[in-house]
């Protein structure tokens, strides 16, 4: 990916300025904040391997790594 974001692993609302960050694409990023609210993201999925294990994520980078690098993804809502 030519586009990284930068993905506070502790979201800033819960404090987590000056916490650890991760360089991600964007597709992700959106996805992430999507799928999960900043309470879940703070206390359960606050590191890049939770993250990554998280049964939703898995599927979604098993898609994104499928398309072109090159065109923006687009992300949809989450039902549920």
């Amino acid at each position: 990916m030519e586009h990284l974001t930068v993905h506070h692993l502790i979201p800033k609302q819960k404090k987590g300025h000056h916490g650890p960050k991760i360089n991600i694409c964007s597709a992700c990023h959106r996805q992430i904040h999507n799928l999960f609210d900043n309470t879940r993201l703070a206390q359960e999925l606050n590191s890049v391997e939770k993250l990554r294990n998280e049964p939703q994520m898995q599927k979604f980078i098993t898609w994104v790594r499928k398309q072109n690098p090159h065109k923006r993804v687009k992300v949809h809502p989450h039902k549920g």
